[in-house]
C-alpha cells in the first residue's frame, strides 16, 4: 500500500447484508483472494481492474460490478487518483448458485437504474433507523440482478473431488487450523497432489483461501466490536502480528483503523 485509503466500513441490520464498506484507495492491490459472500459494487471514481477467475476485466464509474462468492479474483487501482468505491457484502443465499457462473463470465452490469437503485441504497444504510426502507430497496436490487444473470445459459457444476473436500474442511477448521499433512492423510492422498488438485479446481492456492478467509472473519469479528488486540486469536491468526501483515495486505489498513471505521 503506497499512500493512505480512507474507509468506513460497517455491519447494517439488515437481512441479507454482511457488510457495507467504502473506501478510496490511491495505490492499492489486492492480492488473489475470495469471499464466502457477493460483492456487490459500485464506483464514484476511477477505474478497477482486477482478474476474475485469471480473466482481466475493468469497472468503470457508470457499471456496477458483481463479484461472485468462492471464485478468486484480485483488484488494482488503474489511474493516478485511484478508485473510490461504494460495496455492498450479501449473503451467499442472496442468490441462487446457478448465477456464480454467469456472474463469472461477465461481473460487469451496465445498467443504470440497478446503479441508481444500489447508490439510493448506501445513502439509506447509513441511517440506522431506516432498515425497513433498506430491506425494501434491497428487494428490488436482487430481483433485477437475478433476472439479468438469469438470461445467461450456465454450464453444470463439476463433480466433486478431494480438492472440494478440502474446501469444506478448511471452511470447519477455519480458526483451529490443520496441517497440510493431516489433510492428505484424511483424504488418502498426497500432499502435493491434493494442492494441484485444489489449485486447479479452484484457482488459488489453499493456503491463501484459508488466509483470505480468516481476514474476513477477522472483518466480521471488528463489526461486531470485538476489540482489535483479540481478533487475532478468535480469526485463527498465530499473533496479533501475523494478522496485521495480512490483512494491511488484503485492505491497506490495520484491524485498529479498521475497527475505527466502524460507524
Amino acid at each position: 500500500m503506497v499512500g493512505e485509503a480512507a474507509i468506513s466500513a460497517w455491519h447494517p441490520e439488515v437481512p441479507g447484508i454482511t457488510e457495507v464498506f467504502h473506501a478510496h484507495f490511491l495505490q492499492h492491490a489486492y492480492p488473489v483472494h475470495t469471499h464466502s459472500v457477493w460483492t456487490l459494487l459500485i464506483l464514484d471514481d476511477g477505474i478497477l481492474r482486477f482478474d476474475l477467475d485469471k480473466h482481466d476485466h475493468g469497472t468503470l464509474r457508470s457499471q456496477v460490478l458483481l463479484l461472485p462468492p468462492h471464485i478468486p479474483h484480485d483488484g488494482r487501482t488503474s489511474t493516478p487518483q485511484g478508485f473510490r468505491k461504494r460495496v455492498i457484502y450479501l449473503a451467499e443465499d442472496a442468490f441462487d448458485a446457478n448465477l456464480i457462473g454467469p456472474a463469472t463470465d461477465e461481473p460487469n452490469l451496465s445498467d443504470p437504474l440497478l446503479w441508481q437503485r444500489i447508490s439510493q441504497l448506501h445513502g439509506v444504510l447509513a441511517q440506522p433507523s431506516e432498515s425497513f426502507e433498506s430491506e425494501a430497496r434491497l428487494a428490488l436490487i436482487l430481483e433485477r440482478v437475478s433476472a439479468s444473470l438469469s438470461r445467461t445459459s450456465t454450464a453444470e457444476p463439476p463433480p466433486r473431488g478431494v480438492a472440494d473436500d478440502l474446501h469444506d474442511l478448511l471452511d470447519e477448521r477455519l480458526t483451529s487450523g490443520l496441517t497440510l499433512e493431516e489433510a492428505a492423510e484424511l483424504m488418502k492422498t498426497t500432499s502435493t497432489s491434493l494442492v494441484r488438485s485444489f489449485s486447479k479446481r479452484f484457482g488459488i492456492p489453499p493456503h491463501l483461501y484459508l488466509t483470505g478467509r480468516r481476514v474476513e472473519l477477522a472483518r466480521e469479528l471488528l463489526l461486531a466490536g470485538m476489540p482489535a488486540g483479540a481478533v487475532a486469536a478468535e480469526a485463527g491468526f498465530y499473533d496479533q502480528s501475523h494478522l496485521n501483515r495480512h490483512f494491511k495486505r488484503m485492505l491497506g489498513i490495520t484491524p485498529a483503523r479498521y475497527a475505527r471505521s466502524r460507524r
